[in-house]
């Protein structure tokens, strides 16, 4: 009988200066207790300003006030990785591209590249930000918003690749006003609602460190699982501060469970850790769930912990092998074969 205990649908390899565990450590990590995991780093690197840290380092990006900027190299990194191993081993990973600027006309031309430079190897994008509390305003260059149209022209390519889009926006700002109607969510729903044909995972159902629940916030999750003209939106709870969240209290519990148990089809679970060093750290992620996972129907758990993981990702792959067959000049001999 199988030991694993989830496919992880949040994962970064690397952190904000692009370091992390070579895969096959990961691979170690995952060991017999995380059966499948995506594979992507981090689409910004933390600039170094000796003027403002000198010979000190920063390693994440609240340690220092300097710039993030895209870091496309990720892409190629991550590749080469995934490459070194066996195929076995392969199979057990989902590898996303991330190192493009959602601002740029040109992100879905990036997109587009790494695909062509490395068949057979990616199947989803993200996790990259839109709006995300404190990196949004570290970034160097032109903010991305919900409503640029280099982000629908991204999104729209992902669509007709058939990559699954992972995407982190915030459902608020920071320490709103009490009482005041969210103030992303509306535009984040008329962003899914123009792109119906695009798999999209929203990261974390909109929180953040300091973006916490929003009034009716389990409310507004299922309204958007009930919508019709969204169900091609699925949503993650992945990181530890988002299962705080989710635990904080018998009833968040219950009432967490409650949304999954009606639609267990519609959520992916992952640990959002970065750079990991150990099983148990992502372990521990897991763990925080225990008061949702014992609420939850057998039928339900399997889903979050494994299914919903597989059956997006493996139609994802099959989408995109397609796409490549029939757009990479070196495939498209395979592909009439």
């Amino acid at each position: 009988m199988s030991d694993y205990l989830f496919n992880d649908s949040h994962i970064h390899l690397t952190n904000y200066v692009q370091e992390g565990p070579d895969i096959r450590d990961y691979l170690a990590m995952m060991g017999d207790r995380i059966k499948r995991s995506v594979l992507f780093g981090l689409p910004v690197q933390q600039f170094w300003s000796h003027a403002e840290m000198g010979d000190t380092p920063p390693t994440y990006y609240m340690m220092s006030d300097a710039s993030l900027y895209y870091y496309s190299f990720t892409d190629a990194y991550l590749a080469m990785q995934w490459r070194s191993l066996d195929e076995a081993s392969r199979a057990r990973f989902e590898p996303m591209i991330t190192g493009f600027n959602p601002a740029d006309m040109y992100a879905a031309d990036h997109v587009r590249r790494v695909l062509t430079t490395f068949p057979g190897v990616f199947c989803g994008i993200g996790e990259f930000s839109v709006i995300k509390e404190f990196v949004s305003a570290k970034i160097a260059g032109e903010k991305a918003t919900l409503g640029n149209p280099a982000l629908g022209r991204l999104l729209d390519f992902a669509a007709e690749v058939g990559l699954v889009v992972l995407i982190h926006t915030d459902i608020e700002r920071p320490f709103p006003k009490k009482g005041q109607v969210p103030i992303f969510a509306h535009q984040t729903k008329e962003l899914f609602m123009r792109h119906p044909k695009t798999t999209i995972v929203w990261a974390h159902v909109g929180l953040g460190r300091v973006v916490n629940p929003v009034e009716r916030q389990a409310e507004i999750i299922e309204d958007a699982m009930n919508n019709p003209d969204l169900d091609h939106v699925y949503f993650d709870i992945s990181w530890d501060k988002v299962a705080n969240y989710a635990v904080e209290s018998p009833e968040a519990s219950q009432r967490v469970a409650g949304v999954i148990n009606r639609n267990p089809h519609r959520i992916l679970f992952g640990t959002d850790c970065v750079s990991p060093a150990s099983t148990q750290a992502m372990l521990d992620v897991f763990h925080l769930y225990d008061p949702v996972w014992n609420l939850l129907t057998p039928e339900a758990s399997h889903m979050v912990r494994f299914a919903n993981h597989e059956r997006i990702f493996d139609e994802a792959k099959r989408r995109t092998r397609e796409w490549e067959r029939a757009n990479v000049p070196a495939l498209r001999g395979e592909a009439a074969a």
